[in-house]
């Protein structure tokens, strides 16, 4: 490792004295120092590379993991107010999936400062079907039926009006 710094400091008073190459090699600095490898050259000018396996365990902490792990066990509402899906899904013509982090993937959505709504997303089957019962029970808590725009490409929802805690709270009771 010595020996890395050393070129580097090298390199960096040669490039002060060419002032066009000064910003070159300061942006190559960073990497060369937080290499694991060593670079050393030997007397007939080639170069030989020596790799440190030892040191990579302290790195490999530090990178976060590629997937999220499943769930822990709940039997209810857990202290963070995350409620875990059902054992057996719900006999319904559609499916709404959880999101990668477990969550029921129901979002509010801003647009120009006031308008707001609600977006259902990850609805598998029969969309139409989620559309009426959705609209169904909007209507029994407000009284009025919302206008819905139904994407079946996204499969998703959109709801005008902001919808999103009452709509988890009846997925949850569903059994998402």
């Amino acid at each position: 490792m010595a020996a890395s710094l050393s070129s580097v400091s090298v390199t960096l008073s040669t490039s002060v004295w060419n002032k066009n190459r000064l910003y070159h090699t300061v942006r190559r600095i960073p990497t060369a120092a937080a290499c694991l490898r060593t670079h050393s050259s030997s007397v007939r000018g080639g170069s030989a590379v020596t790799e440190s396996t030892d040191e990579f365990c302290f790195v490999e902490r530090l990178i976060p993991p590629t997937r999220v792990p499943p769930p822990p066990k709940h039997t209810g509402t857990a202290p963070s107010g995350w409620t875990p899906p059902s054992a057996t899904p719900p006999s319904l013509p559609y499916m709404i999936r959880r999101s990668r982090m477990h969550n029921i993937p129901i979002y509010s959505d801003i647009k120009h400062g006031n308008q707001k709504n609600t977006v259902v997303r990850r609805v598998e089957g029969d969309i139409w079907a989620l559309n009426k019962d959705m609209k169904n029970h909007l209507q029994q808590l407000t009284g009025r039926e919302p206008p819905t725009k139904v994407n079946e490409v996204t499969m998703s929802i959109r709801v005008k009006g902001q919808f999103d805690m009452e709509l988890k709270e009846w997925l949850l009771k569903l059994g998402f």
